[in-house]
């Protein structure tokens, strides 16, 4: 029998308003655009290859995904993170206001801020946008066609508010199954599958054997994996499934998958007690033969949660401490190329610290390197550097739109 959640199906009507974000949080700076030196703002809305939004202290910088030129950079918080929107052409910037959009076309930092108590997750999957505030617990539903043509207003989107307010985060799934992770502020335990029933959502599964759950990855055949702090949790055709670790403590953090894959590959960590946050080891789990698998790195291969990626073929990209871009073939663990691209580098002392990234778009690969404040551009075909540029500021986080308006 199923579990009704008496949670009216909720509209963002009430909070459509927009907000500012210099009126949400002290410690912004008002948003300016300044572009790069002969330039305006795009003059090709269809650009194929792209945008790239970098965030740096107290600002973000947009740049062309092809020459790595700075089209624009804006004035925001010390320390914000950044998710592509899905639609192509923005970036939401989680902010201490909510998530701010941020147009790489124009490119804008616009007004249109979602608010949120402690703006967390962004997810893109089956044509929706879908929003986690870890402040409240609320999962905000967006259709990201009505992001893609925001016109300054907050478009309409359906909410749900889970129990208690924790770390989470929230998929919709192509039938509009809403699966959401379980916890409150000092755990989290599982996560749970609900549908929509006029005004409520009604619960269909659920399963709480996954501690810390973090993290959502969606293989090939909407197979959803998530972390566990003792393996992964699995949803496929409606029910969960528990993979548990070789280790007593085997923490997966992040999901790495393609759509194009049944394999999902995940970071993996077995020592709670372990300084920094460099890894040296892959979990890879298949979901269409259900295995967990522990793949062992080797030595030169030491990576952060920023430093993976998945690409051409299914294929996954590992950007390690000696400056390589490693190629690891999920379907048996073993790496088959190495692209030297920047200089050996050393883990952060925290995590949000400015470190080495890597994203993905197409066949290209893009690196930060804070050391130097470049940013390189990388053909996954040949291993080429095919870009480089020299900012004005140290790149932390990064964000790839994928060019398609």
């Amino acid at each position: 029998m199923h579990t009704r959640k008496h949670h009216r199906l909720g509209s963002l009507a009430a909070m459509a308003a927009v907000t500012l974000l210099a009126s949400g949080c002290a410690t912004s700076s008002p948003a300016s655009t300044v572009p790069a030196a002969g330039s305006g703002p795009a003059s090709a809305p269809a650009e194929a290859h792209g945008r790239i939004a970098i965030s740096h202290p107290g600002g973000i910088s947009v740049l062309d995904g092809q020459t790595l030129k700075v089209a624009g950079t804006f004035g925001s918080e010390e320390f914000t993170r950044l998710n592509a929107a899905g639609d192509g052409r923005h970036v939401l910037v989680t902010t201490t206001a909510g998530f701010q959009l941020l147009d790489t076309v124009q490119p804008e930092l616009t007004d249109l801020v979602v608010p949120a108590r402690a703006a967390g997750h962004v997810v893109r999957h089956a044509g929706n946008t879908v929003l986690f505030d870890d402040g409240t617990g609320t999962t905000t539903i967006l259709e990201t066609a009505d992001l893609a043509a925001a016109d300054g207003a907050v478009p309409a989107a359906r909410t749900y508010t889970a129990p208690s307010p924790h770390h989470g985060v929230s998929i919709v799934l192509a039938d509009g199954t809403l699966l959401t992770t379980i916890g409150d502020t000092s755990s989290r335990s599982g996560a749970a599958a609900l549908h929509a029933h006029g005004d409520y959502w009604d619960k269909s599964a659920e399963n709480n054997q996954c501690p810390g759950i973090h993290g959502e990855g969606t293989a090939a055949g909407e197979a959803v994996v998530f972390g566990c702090e003792d393996g992964a949790l699995l949803f496929h055709d409606g029910a969960f499934e528990k993979f548990t670790a070789p280790d007593a403590y085997g923490r997966m953090g992040n999901a790495y998958a393609s759509g194009d894959s049944p394999i999902v590959v995940g970071d993996y960590k077995n020592d709670p007690d372990a300084e920094g946050y460099l890894l040296n080891a892959v979990v890879l789990i298949d979901t269409e033969k259900h295995s967990y698998t522990v793949v062992e790195l080797p030595e030169t291969v030491n990576y952060t949660f920023r430093d993976v990626a998945r690409g051409p073929d299914g294929l996954a990209y590992i950007l390690s401490t000696n400056g390589s871009i490693h190629v690891l073939d999920p379907r048996d663990g073993k790496i088959v190329n190495e692209f030297p691209v920047i200089a050996p580098w050393n883990g952060p002392a925290e995590w949000q610290d400015a470190h080495p990234a890597l994203a993905v778009n197409g066949t290209t690969a893009y690196v930060t390197e804070p050391a130097t404040n470049t940013v390189h551009a990388v053909d996954l075909a040949t291993g080429k550097v095919t870009a480089s540029e020299k900012l004005d500021v140290t790149p932390n986080e990064i964000a790839v739109t994928l060019g398609r308006y």
